[in-house]
Parts: structure tokens; C-alpha cells; sequence
């Protein structure tokens, strides 16, 4: 029989419902034709890009030229200009601002057809570290209220070039999906005498161990007891901590450790699959959220959304995250190593649930 399930902090609520596809076979979708042509992602096409704002190069070497191995540019085609000045403007039940914010691109390696589940550990620690400066440097900005880190896999995720690349994108307004999020967190804050929603969840998603996927000395991966998509994982730090921007260095090494298992881990059991992920994390230039936790969401594009869910806000699952974690952790289970050859896990106090 299905179940309704209602997330953690938000008003949000799921179907699981099974009886449409089970095994991890039934999300496996065909790929679309490559593009082709020149990608101006790679080394030696830099001045096809906008100028670098930021970049991890080998010393001697110049900004725009060759000898970078992680690169931030500015989005060719930006949603929202960093440039001007922001005016808000409401008449009657019409509310507009001027569309300023920011549009990074961070070119992720200089490897064409390798993704983060196939990077060298060390690059991908290099990457995590690459996002939190951005976080902090575009924090300055007082116009900015939030920041969102992301990344589109694949075709069907909304990826428009094949070169493995993250967007960040910062708005001039905290985003609906994340003030559910704080309202939420802030509601359970003050019912339960100041407890932190996600602390609760991760010290009993770990005793439980039905939904743990993976976890370290510093992350838990799950897949949320509310799994709104397939496979759907959350990745979230033990440390209770609202902003992304304050992971230590160790954390920051853990956290690469635990994504690209993770990513690696859907890369094989799904056949690389299209996804997105992106890091939730505190608004910046605004006050204080205690009662708020960052944590990154990883949501594989293997199924659509049809008229129930975009009628009501629904969603309907066709797989459990019980059976999902089970399936994730065989992966785990079985091997541990990149496709580099080097051990994903290394030196990171790696514990996989044993499958139940």
C-alpha cells in the first residue's frame, strides 16, 4: 500500500507509492546525442569565456591562459547583472525590482568528459574549497540576500554544455523553497525549546539507519525520510552550522569525500544519470539563523513531473527512500574506489550501513 509522508521542516508532502518501478534498472534512461563542436570550457579556449574572475593555476601563469586546473568566469548569457543599482517598485498588486544579483560559472576541471564522480579526490576537494571562497567573496555585496551553489548533469538536468560545470547565482531575495525552509526550522526552534530540526534528524536517521546512506567523521548522506524524486540524497554536516561559508578546511575535505561517494554511487547504480545539486545554505547580509542548517540536496532527473504533482504541489515516488538507501549502500558496500583508481573514501572514517 502507499503512503503519504511530510517532510521534515516543510509543508511539503510525498506519495510513495511502488508498485510503478522498483529496481534501479527502471530509472536507467537513454541518453541524448552529444553535442559536438568546440566547448569553450576547455584548456586552451579561455578568451571564448568572459574574463576569469577567479581561478586555482599553476604559478607564472596568467588569468585567460592556459595552466588553471578549477576556473570561475561570469555566466555569457547571466540571469541577473551584478551591474546597477536596485530599485524595488509595487503598484497595486504589481511588485517589481531591477533584476541585479550575480552569475558565475565555475568550470569544474579541465577535463572534458569527466564529472565529479569521476574526479580525482583531490580535484574535488579543490572544487568544495573554490565554492566556499565564491560564498564569501560574493557575501560582501550588500545587495545580495542569498547565494545559491549548483550543478546541472546532463541534458535532461538543464545542462546546456557537456564540460562538467557548477552556477552560482546570487539574488537580490531570499528564494521560496529556502524560506520554507527557515520557517520551518524556526517553528520546531521554538517548539522544542531552541533543538535544531536537522540535529534531530541526523541523530536519528544515524540510530535508525534505514535511510543512511553513507557517513564520515563530519557528513551524513541520506535519502530524506520525505523523498519528494527517486534517489532523491541529502548530504548534511554533524556540526550544527547555518552557512556553508563557515566548513572548515577538515570538513571541507570530508564533504568532497562524501559527495563525489555519493555522486560516484549514482553514477554506477543509475548509469550516470542526469541530476542536480545544490548547497542550501543561510542567507547572507541578513540576521542570525540558529535554528537553520546547510546541507546540499542531490535530486537525479530520472523521473517527470505530470499534472497531479504541478496541480497540487505533490509528489508522487515510485520508489521508497528505504529501498533506495539499500540499493546506494550495496554500491558502497562493494567498492569504494573512484574510477581514477583512487580510494574515494580514503583517510575520511568512511561507516556504510549494513543493508537491511
Amino acid at each position: 500500500m502507499s503512503e503519504i509522508r511530510k517532510d521534515y521542516v516543510t509543508d511539503t508532502w510525498v506519495v510513495i507509492s511502488e508498485e510503478r518501478a522498483r529496481r534501479p534498472k527502471d530509472f536507467i534512461r537513454p541518453r541524448p546525442a552529444t553535442n559536438g563542436g568546440v566547448c569553450a570550457f576547455c584548456e586552451g579556449n579561455e578568451k571564448m569565456t568572459p574574463p576569469e574572475i577567479y581561478a586555482y593555476r599553476n604559478v607564472g601563469t596568467g588569468p585567460d591562459t592556459k595552466g588553471w586546473w578549477i576556473r570561475t568566469v561570469p555566466n555569457k548569457f547571466p540571469a541577473l547583472k551584478i551591474e546597477g543599482r536596485l530599485d524595488k517598485n509595487s503598484r497595486s498588486v504589481f511588485t517589481q525590482m531591477t533584476g541585479i544579483g550575480c552569475h558565475e560559472v565555475v568550470i569544474e576541471s579541465t577535463d572534458h568528459s569527466r564529472p565529479i564522480a569521476l574526479m580525482a579526490s583531490w580535484q574535488v576537494r579543490e572544487l568544495v574549497e573554490m565554492y566556499r571562497e565564491r560564498l564569501m567573496d560574493l557575501s560582501k555585496d550588500r545587495r545580495f540576500k542569498y547565494i545559491l551553489i549548483f550543478e546541472n548533469h546532463g541534458q535532461e538536468a538543464g545542462a546546456s554544455l557537456e564540460h562538467p560545470h557548477s552556477q552560482i547565482i546570487a539574488t537580490p531575495m531570499i528564494p521560496v523553497q529556502v524560506a520554507g525552509e527557515l520557517r520551518g526550522a524556526e517553528n520546531y526552534f521554538t517548539d522544542m525549546g531552541g533543538e535544531c530540526i536537522y540535529d534531530t534528524v541526523i541523530r536519528e536517521e544515524i540510530e535508525s539507519s534505514k535511510r543512511l546512506v553513507f557517513e564520515n567523521s563530519s557528513f551524513v548522506c541520506i535519502t530524506p525520510f520525505a523523498s519528494k524524486y527517486p534517489y532523491e540524497l541529502m548530504i548534511l554536516p554533524k556540526r550544527h552550522c547555518s552557512s556553508f561559508a563557515d566548513c572548515s578546511h577538515e570538513e571541507a575535505s570530508d564533504l568532497a569525500s562524501i559527495l563525489q561517494k555519493t555522486l560516484h554511487a549514482l553514477h554506477t547504480i543509475l548509469d550516470d544519470p542526469p541530476y542536480n545539486f545544490y548547497i542550501h545554505t543561510a542567507p547572507v547580509n541578513s540576521r542570525e539563523f540558529p535554528f537553520y542548517h546547510w546541507h546540499i540536496e542531490i535530486i537525479p532527473a530520472v523521473s517527470k513531473m505530470a499534472g497531479f504533482e504541478k496541480g497540487t504541489g505533490f509528489f508522487i515516488n515510485s520508489i521508497s527512500p528505504e529501498n533506495a538507501a539499500v540499493h546506494l549502500r550495496s554500491y558502497g558496500q562493494e567498492s569504494n574506489a573512484g574510477a581514477d583508481g583512487q580510494t574515494a573514501t580514503a583517510g575520511t572514517n568512511f561507516r556504510v550501513p549494513e543493508a537491511s
